[in-house]
C-alpha cells in the first residue's frame, strides 16, 4: 500500500491572509503604510529643526557676532557661525563705554519689583477670584480677561498722566508701575487656585484657619509651579521693556539696561559686534533665572495644561 503524500502546512501570513480577520493582506499596502509612517516621522523632524533654526538661530548668530574680531567680516556670504579668532574684547569695550553696573542695578530694581508685585498681588487677586464668593465675580474676571487684547500703546497716555500726577516721572518706581501687576499673572494664579481640592480647604477651616491662613499656608504652597511661571514671565516683561522706560526716564543715570544699550548704536553705529555683545549681556540674567526655575516652570506649565 503506497503512502499518501502530505503537503506541509501553509503559514496564512505568508500566504497573504490574516488569520484574525480572515481577509487577504496586501503586502504592498503594508509597505505603503510603512512609507507613510517614515514620511510622517521625517516631516516632524524637519518641522522641529526648522522651528529650532528660527528660534535659536538669531541667538547663536548674536553670540557669534559678539565674539568676532575687527578683522573678520560679519557680513560675508555665505555667513560663518564659528569665529576664526574668538575674542572677548567686544564685551570689555561695552563695559568701558557704558555705566553697565548702574544700568544693571536699575533693571534689577524694576524687574525684581515686578516679580514681587505679580507673585504677591497676582496671587491675592487670583485667590479671591477662584476661592471667594462675591457678587459680580464672574463679570469682573471676564472684564479683566478682555483687557488682555488691548495693546499697551492704547492706554500709554493715560498711564503717563497717572504717573505724572503721582510725581513718579523720571523715577524707577514710575518705570515699575505698569508692570507691577498684570492681568496675565492674575489669570495664571486663578487657574492654579481653581483646582485646589475642597476637602483640603474644608479641613483647614475645621482646624480654625481663616482666609489669610488658607491663602498663605494652604493655597500658596500648592501653586509653586504657577508662581515660577509668573516670576519668569514678569521678570522677562520688565527686563525687556524698552518703550515705557524710554518715555518715563529722563536722566541717563536712571536708565534701565535696554534703554542704555541704545547709546551703543549712537557711539558705535558701524560696529555691530559691540551691539551684539551688549544684547548678549542683557540676555544673561533672563537665562540665569530660567535655568534656576526651569523645573518649577515646566511643572507649572504642565499643571496649567492639565487643568485647562
Amino acid at each position: 500500500m503506497s503512502a499518501i503524500p502530505t503537503t506541509p502546512p501553509v503559514d496564512p501570513v505568508e500566504a497573504g491572509s490574516d488569520p484574525r480577520r480572515g481577509a487577504t493582506v496586501d503586502p504592498s499596502a503594508n509597505q505603503r503604510a510603512r512609507h507613510r509612517r517614515v514620511l510622517g516621522v521625517a516631516g516632524r523632524y524637519v518641522l522641529l529643526i526648522l522651528v529650532l533654526f528660527i528660534s535659536v538661530g538669531p541667538f547663536l548668530w548674536q553670540i557669534s557676532t559678539s565674539l568676532k574680531g575687527p578683522e573678520e567680516n560679519i557680513f560675508a556670504f555665505p555667513p560663518t557661525l564659528i569665529p576664526e579668532s574668538p575674542t572677548l574684547n567686544n564685551y570689555l569695550a561695552v563695559m568701558d563705554s557704558l555705566p553697565l553696573g548702574t544700568y544693571l542695578l536699575n533693571s534689577a530694581y524694576v524687574s525684581i519689583g515686578a516679580v514681587i508685585g505679580n507673585c504677591l498681588f497676582g496671587a491675592m487677586a487670583g485667590y479671591a477670584l477662584a476661592r471667594m464668593r462675591f457678587r459680580g465675580r464672574e463679570g469682573l474676571f471676564a472684564m479683566m480677561i478682555a483687557t488682555l487684547v488691548i495693546p499697551f500703546e492704547v492706554i500709554m497716555i493715560s498711564v503717563f498722566l497717572v504717573t505724572r500726577d503721582l510725581g513718579l516721572i523720571n523715577t524707577l518706581t514710575g518705570a515699575l508701575l505698569p508692570v507691577a501687576l498684570t492681568v496675565l499673572s492674575i489669570f495664571i494664579m486663578r487657574q492654579a487656585f481653581v483646582s485646589l481640592h475642597p476637602e483640603i480647604e474644608e479641613a483647614a477651616r475645621v482646624d480654625g484657619a481663616g482666609e489669610w491662613q488658607l491663602f498663605w499656608k494652604v493655597a500658596m504652597p500648592s501653586a509653586r509651579g504657577s508662581l515660577a511661571v509668573v516670576a519668569i514671565f514678569s521678570f522677562m516683561a520688565a527686563w525687556d521693556d524698552f518703550l515705557w522706560p524710554l518715555i518715563v526716564l529722563r536722566d541717563a543715570s536712571k536708565f534701565t539696561l535696554t534703554v542704555g544699550l541704545v547709546f551703543l548704536d549712537g557711539q558705535f553705529s558701524a560696529d555691530q559686534r559691540l551691539i551684539a555683545a551688549g544684547t548678549i549681556i542683557a540676555i544673561i540674567p533672563v537665562l540665569a533665572l530660567f535655568i534656576a526655575l526651569q523645573k518649577q516652570f515646566f511643572r507649572g506649565v504642565g499643571q496649567a495644561a492639565v487643568k485647562g
